[in-house]
């Protein structure tokens, strides 16, 4: 088949089966990947002439890094579970309702805020399942845990993991072309500051965009968690009344975010930029600078709509010992700690990393994959929680509890993740083929390239978000199409720094929906099979994400003028703007 227009759509026909089974017929995970995977493999087979040996080879790679995802997720369960039976859940309950009683400044201080530092420290959806247990435990409806857990994979993402998706995503994507050595030499700049200076872009446009994030998040919290009593437009209208106090938190992390990208690089600037950003807004309201008049509250839990509950319910819980506040918090800040020393101390890493089980040429091929057991998040929450076990003086029941519960949701996670990681393995793995195509992920990125020709870098962001998506993973993303967008950046002849950072943000914006994200997060607050709505409420945000990010990479390679980028990132921020005035103008005619 010599049509690169056909094959781009064959190679789409996965992930729009995924993607139509879980937001349009609203299917549960655990049904719609393994239909996926079905038809994944059929392609590869079929149509790409990939072995059977690799596409065995390739869903084992799969199912080993599964097992490390649910690694992760039973430790946050666990650490849920141990929290909320030893009664350290009601205290740290109490000292952000003493912050603010406002679901809406809990959302940001817990999602933006800290969700950014875990971001910067750990990265691969380990926010997400840090946030949204802990808002459950605040008494957040499960459903709008998840979606604020997720909603704040974006903005810190490209440097989450002390920038990994950086560091390596783009970093070993672009290794050893000529071309891109070439670039760096005429702007007279070694490799290493050439990527800092690709990361400073993607800092650039994710600082411009992430201003709304805060609003946005509020925004949606109450749109889709408010009171049925008021109308849509109004519901959603009462984020707006956080404005300030959203504006201020966005500000104090994108600052020093941006600025640690300027100065230190791409290591730091969302754990730095999360941390600064934490301790003056946590300040800030603790005197009540900037928080609204009115503090909104979810409507009372018998009225809420049972799609928003899970199956975990902390509240229930917890015991009636009242806990010092320094001793309920410990084990979160234990993790926050080890996760910064184990990914900041060099020997540390070396020697975390060192202890792997590694499986190498798997059945033959030239597929390798390896589990790091000490260094993954999972070790770390299961740290955190036997620390709990001593500190907060727990009896054996208590303990059994607690294992009883992660045991049991991590059972109802598994099917999914199971064909989810073997899927996106097989697709990415299918360039090892007797049909001489390239794999499916470059062969949709070429057809849109060819598609859409000088109006590439407002597409580079959607290219991004579609392998975060496919892969569950910003830096996997950047690895398979880095080299691909600095390429296709010269060939339509613009500088190719700023697509290569619309490829990072999109990627970064990827994970907002990215299917084993959603899976891992909903588990941990015991929301499975639910996914599709999910992703039905976050892809709003990437949309939005996505064409800022189109928009302004354009900008930046092209300059502001009356050209496809200007004019996008007019009509992005008019209808921004439109819409605030919209809900601005249903507020006040609610209250006349």
């Amino acid at each position: 088949m010599d049509s690169l227009a056909a094959l781009s759509l064959i190679a789409l026909a996965p992930i729009a089966v995924v993607g139509f089974l879980l937001v349009g017929l609203r299917w549960p995970a655990k049904y719609a990947m393994p239909i996926g995977f079905a038809v994944v493999v059929g392609i590869a087979a079929f149509v790409w002439g990939v072995e059977p040996v690799v596409i065995a080879a390739s869903s084992i790679e799969g199912l080993i890094l599964a097992v490390g995802l649910l690694y992760i997720v039973f430790g946050a369960l666990l650490l849920l579970g141990t929290l909320a039976n030893s009664g350290a859940l009601a205290t740290i309950r109490a000292t952000f309702t003493d912050i603010s009683a406002d679901r809406r400044v809990q959302a940001v201080i817990i999602g933006w805020l800290f969700g950014s530092f875990i971001e910067g420290a750990s990265g691969f959806g380990t926010p997400a399942a840090v946030v949204a247990p802990l808002l459950l435990a605040l008494g957040f409806p499960a459903l709008a845990a998840v979606v604020v857990g997720l909603v704040i994979q974006s903005t810190p993402v490209t440097f989450g993991a002390v920038g990994t998706p950086v560091l390596v995503g783009v970093t070993d994507g672009l290794a050893g072309s000529a071309a891109v050595e070439a670039r760096a030499s005429i702007l007279g700049l070694p490799m290493p500051d050439y990527i800092a200076r690709i990361a400073l872009d993607a800092a650039l446009i994710h600082a411009i965009i992430g201003t709304l994030m805060p609003l946005f998040l509020a925004c949606l919290l109450t749109g889709f968690f408010g009171a049925d009593d008021k109308p849509r437009l109004a519901r959603f209208a009462d984020g707006l009344r956080i404005w300030k106090f959203a504006l201020f938190a966005a500000f104090a992390m994108t600052v020093p975010y941006l600025a640690v990208a300027a100065l230190l690089g791409p290591e730091f600037p969302s754990l730095i930029g999360g941390l600064v950003g934490l301790g003056i807004v946590v300040t800030a309201a603790r005197r009540g600078l900037f928080l609204p008049r009115q503090p909104w509250d979810f409507a009372p839990r018998h009225t809420w709509q049972p799609s928003w509950m899970g199956t975990v319910a902390p509240d229930t819980d917890v015991t009636d010992r009242t806990m010092h506040p320094a001793r309920a918090w410990a084990p979160y800040l234990l993790v926050a700690v080890l996760l910064v020393l184990t990914r900041t101390i060099d020997p540390l890493t070396d020697f975390l990393t060192g202890l792997s089980l590694d499986f190498d040429a798997i059945l033959g091929t030239g597929i390798d994959e390896s589990l790091q057991p000490f260094y993954l998040p999972g070790f770390i929450f299961i740290l955190a929680s036997l620390s709990a076990y001593a500190l907060h003086r727990m009896n054996r029941a208590q303990i059994a509890a607690s294992w009883k519960i992660a045991g049991k949701q991590i059972a109802g996670t598994a099917v999914a993740l199971l064909f989810a990681l073997p899927l996106v393995r097989v697709f990415i793995n299918s360039d090892v083929n007797s049909s001489g195509y390239e794999s499916m992920p470059l062969v949709l990125a070429e057809g849109a390239a060819s598609a859409v020709g000088d109006a590439w870098p407002v597409f580079a962001p959607w290219i991004g978000a579609l392998g975060a998506f496919v892969a569950g993973s910003n830096t996997v993303s950047n690895l398979m199409f880095s080299l691909f967008q600095f390429s296709t950046a010269e060939q339509i002849g613009v500088a190719p720094e700023a697509v290569v950072a619309g490829q990072a943000v999109g990627g970064a914006a990827g994970n907002m929906i990215t299917v084993h994200n959603v899976v891992a997060a909903s588990a941990t607050v015991g929301l499975l099979g639910r996914e599709g709505e999910t992703i039905r409420k976050t892809i709003i945000p990437m949309v939005y994400y996505c064409l800022f990010a189109g928009a302004l990479a354009f900008v930046f390679t092209n300059g502001l003028g009356l050209n496809l980028g200007t004019i996008l990132l007019a009509l992005v921020l008019a209808a921004v703007g439109g819409v605030i005035y919209r809900l601005q103008s249903s507020r006040t005619a609610k209250a006349g």
